[in-house]
Order: C-alpha cells, then sequence, then structure tokens
C-alpha cells in the first residue's frame, strides 16, 4: 500500500500543548495532514505508522509566517481527549472526532461520503 495522506480539521475550544512546542497554542481550528506509511514489506494494518502535520497559526506580530509542527497521532489524540472535558455538547464532539479519524476518512473516500454529508446528517 501506498503512502496516503488524509486532510483534517481540528478545532480546540481551549489553549492546549503538544509535545516538541515551547509553550501553549491557541484554541482554534487547526489544518491536519496526517500521514499514514506501511513498513515495507508489511501489509498488516498493525504494523503501520502515522504522524500529523499540524499547521499553526502565525504569530500576530509575522502574520505572513507559516508554521507547522509534526506529531505523533497519539500525542494529538490526548491534545483533542483532554480538550474534549471543556464542555462542548457531545453530538459535535462525535461528529468532530469521526471527521478527524484518518482510518474513517479513508473509509469516506472509498465511499464517496463527503464531510458535508455527515454535517447534515449529525448537525442540528
Amino acid at each position: 500500500m501506498a503512502d496516503r495522506i488524509v486532510r483534517s480539521t481540528a478545532v480546540f475550544l481551549r489553549p492546549f500543548r503538544l509535545p516538541g512546542f515551547d509553550g501553549e497554542l491557541p484554541a482554534g481550528r487547526y489544518q491536519l495532514d496526517t500521514e499514514i506509511r506501511a513498513p515495507a514489506g508489511l501489509s498488516d494494518p498493525a504494523a503501520w505508522r502515522a504522524s500529523v502535520v499540524i499547521h499553526l497559526h502565525p504569530p500576530a506580530d509575522m502574520p505572513n509566517l507559516a508554521r507547522a509542527l509534526t506529531v505523533r497521532l497519539a500525542d494529538l489524540d490526548a491534545a483533542v481527549a483532554r480538550d474534549e472535558a471543556s464542555g462542548q455538547p457531545l453530538d459535535r464532539f462525535f461528529l468532530q472526532a469521526m471527521l478527524d479519524d484518518p482510518m474513517i476518512r479513508m473509509v469516506m473516500e472509498a465511499d464517496g461520503v463527503t464531510e458535508a454529508d455527515l454535517r447534515r446528517l449529525y448537525e442540528p
């Protein structure tokens, strides 16, 4: 299987921290590029590796500065889980969790289902 990059968005309702970045990142919407790699010669999905590139917001004093941070998928999942406890309605959290999952994105792509289709089903 060839490497796959899945684009998605994560929304943080509160400031958060991630390994590899000094300081706190502001709440907001972040563009994610999740790369799923199958190690050479191994087709077993349990052996696959995933990393996430998070496109960071530019600092206020440098609005044209593009920054990105690469983290392990597990670290991003932990940050999202911590943010989950911030009082977000459960149905909205469930939908965003589905849309942020790279495996669900691949199934959606294979089935021809768009993000807009899911939002029409799950959002009031």
